[in-house]
């Protein structure tokens, strides 16, 4: 009960982070990725206070404004099962004439309030009670009516949408149209505005349940009023849906705007529930992932240490907005299920429209297949000799000495400590010397020898093993990440830490089967995990043991207020080392960044002004840029930071 309460605190903490970037317009991760927390959650805890938040937008100096219908989260269905369910529910509770079917616009959801015909106001989503006041910029938009043919009171629902077509000539710098339109509809200044389309899909009069007789009354109001509506369909039952949405699958790519699903309600129109929070009569019916046909033409195998991976090599086929041309396999076992051979006519999804993969056989009706060869697995670790050992799930060097093996755990080992000046070229040159081939060689270098290597002086020796060096206390994540285990990185690992698992005695003395009981870890992972730990013993007490390293006491989530949180460091601070800058932000559960990328938090530099590139390109990304002084602030009083909304600029 304890790890599912602590679990569900992080989900809670993920989600409201999330949804606050996603209503700004600059989503921290894709939609797939975000669904799969959402219903994680809700299988842990269905009726979280969360379910029922909507994450606040930041368009600052705009007006305040109620909502006049509210703009709650839908309930969502990822498969027909979820979406079956739904439906019973629904019709047990009362009879219906049916369903209304819609497309599911990925944009920006905005509220128009009328009073006698004339658009008074045009709110956005907000907090789902109050929204912003952008009524200036709205009435720049395509599809906008500022004037009803009826003297209408009440409330309009839209989406304000960015074409493709639109997005791929003046605005493919933003990672899609979703982010283009979020943040245009909210500049101060109108200015792009007139870029964006107003597509409708709901409306409400004011004081009157009674005035749209059903759902499709609606749409038929909108349109005759001059509305833009989004596609409508009428359907009797369940069965005719699922189908409708395999077919509105196969040619979303070809529309002219982005759909990520259908939204069907109940045709019975029901005030009530409109006025609900999260209605329940009423559901986001999402897609399944991106797929696209093609032919495999070969295997490559690629080496990551230990392991051999099959990479499919296919004929190139447009996925989710790319063109793919290589698609994961994962491991032998996947091959040999799938029947595959080279020539296959094959099935190739995007994992949260990311990574590609090979799901499995085309239909036969998809594609002809070309020339059928047998798929060949090699045998021979090709840098010691070793025979290659099939798992079925894994095909790897069984050799705990192949040279790949280790040098591969040295890169790794080095990368996730960010032991800076110890470079690809030097570590390479340690490890061929021999003089390096553990992790825990590493700490027994002296400053003398290594100046005796190419390019490598007494001050530049000297620097590398202060960096080695450098005393620290890692948390349990952090080191066991660094040992390089297959597949196991530190979100992994956290995973097992908030599970319980937080000390190096709990991790070796753990078993399989309760480690595979953890979301998101699973029987092979698991499996990993212990085996890994109990190879690599005499290893990590090495290391342990040349008394610089070691293993953080667990802390609680009040010890670690930078959690989630993330910093890059940039030009030269003037009252704290760079290095114990770093430690200050790691001590306090935060993470340090060598670049600017996607996800970071904090930009952290003595001149925010300077046109560096560091400085433009978090400016651009939307990343909060702050000095020094707001830094120590921060850390000198952890409880206050917060991880920023993106688009803020301090």
């Amino acid at each position: 009960m304890k790890q599912s309460a602590e679990r569900i605190k992080a989900l809670e903490r993920l989600i409201t982070e999330y949804q606050r970037s996603y209503y700004n317009g600059e989503a921290e991760i894709s939609d797939v990725e975000f669904d799969l927390l959402w219903d994680e959650l809700k299988s842990l805890d269905p009726k979280n206070p969360v379910f029922a938040k909507v994450g606040k937008d930041s368009a600052d100096g705009f007006p305040k404004t109620k909502h006049l219908i509210p703009m709650g989260s839908q309930e969502k269905a990822a498969n027909p099962e979820e979406f079956s369910l739904w439906a019973e529910k629904i019709g047990k509770n009362r009879d219906f004439g049916g369903f209304l079917v819609q497309y599911k616009l990925d944009g920006a959801s905005l509220e128009l309030q009328y009073e006698k015909g004339a658009l008074a106001k045009a709110v956005t989503r907000g907090d789902g009670t109050t929204g912003d006041e952008i009524t200036a910029n709205a009435r720049l938009m395509q599809g906008l009516v500022p004037v009803l043919k009826t003297s209408f009171s009440g409330g309009i629902r839209g989406e304000v949408i960015m074409t493709r077509d639109v997005w791929r000539k003046k605005y493919s710098d933003k990672a899609n149209c979703r982010n283009a339109a979020n943040g245009l509809m909210r500049r101060k200044d109108g200015n792009g505005c007139k870029d964006l389309t107003l597509i409708t899909y709901d409306v409400s009069a004011a004081g009157d349940d009674n005035f749209f007789k059903d759902e499709s009354e609606k749409i038929r109001w909108l349109q005759y009023n001059g509305f833009d509506v989004t596609e409508s369909k009428e359907f009797p039952d369940v069965p005719s849906i699922i189908a409708y949405r395999e077919e509105i699958a196969g040619i979303r790519e070809k529309l002219s705007f982005d759909i990520d699903g259908l939204v069907v309600k109940d045709k019975t129109t029901d005030p009530a529930d409109l006025r609900r929070a999260r209605p329940e009569r009423q559901i986001a019916f999402k897609f399944e992932l991106t797929t696209a046909f093609s032919i495999l033409r070969e295997v490559e195998w690629s080496e990551s240490g230990a392991t051999y991976t099959p990479i499919g090599i296919i004929d190139p086929v447009r996925l989710a907005g790319t063109t793919v041309q290589r698609a994961n396999l994962n491991n032998p076992d996947m091959i040999r299920a799938m029947g595959l051979q080279i020539g296959s006519a094959v099935s190739v999804v995007k994992r949260g429209e990311i990574i590609p993969k090979i799901e499995g056989l085309a239909p036969p009706e998809a594609l002809e297949t070309g020339k059928l060869s047998e798929i060949e697995f090699p045998d021979i670790c090709r840098s010691c000799g070793t025979a290659l050992q099939d798992e079925g799930t894994r095909l790897f060097c069984p050799n705990a000495d192949c040279p790949k093996r280790l040098h591969h755990r040295l890169e790794k080992w080095v990368s996730v400590l960010d032991i800076r000046e110890l470079g690809e070229k030097l570590l390479l040159q340690l490890f061929d010397s021999l003089r390096v081939r553990n992790i825990s060689d590493l700490y027994t270098l002296t400053a003398e020898e290594l100046s005796g290597y190419e390019r490598m002086g007494e001050a530049s020796a000297a620097k590398v093993i202060r960096n080695i060096r450098a005393k620290r206390e890692l948390p349990l994540q952090v080191f066991t990440a660094g040992l390089d285990l297959e597949g196991v990185g530190e979100l992994i690992m956290e995973r097992a830490v908030s599970a319980g698992y937080n000390t190096l005695d709990k991790l070796k003395n753990a078993e399989e089967q309760e480690l595979s009981k953890i979301w998101g870890i699973g029987e092979i992972t698991a499996k990993t995990i212990v085996s890994g730990i109990a190879e690599l013993a005499p290893e990590i007490q090495k290391i342990l043991g040349a008394g610089i390293i070691s293993i953080a006491t667990p802390k609680s989530e009040e010890e670690q207020p930078l959690r989630g949180i993330s910093f890059c460091f940039t030009g030269e601070l003037k009252t704290i080392k760079r290095s114990t800058a770093e430690e200050t932000v790691k001590t306090l559960g935060g993470s340090v960044k060598s670049s600017v990328v996607k996800d970071l938090s904090y930009l952290v530099t003595n001149d925010t002004e300077s046109g560096s590139a560091k400085n433009k390109k978090a400016g651009e990304m939307g990343i909060a840029i702050i000095d020094e002084q707001a830094f120590l602030a921060m850390v000198k009083k952890p409880e206050q930071p917060k991880k920023p909304l993106q688009g803020d600029l301090f």
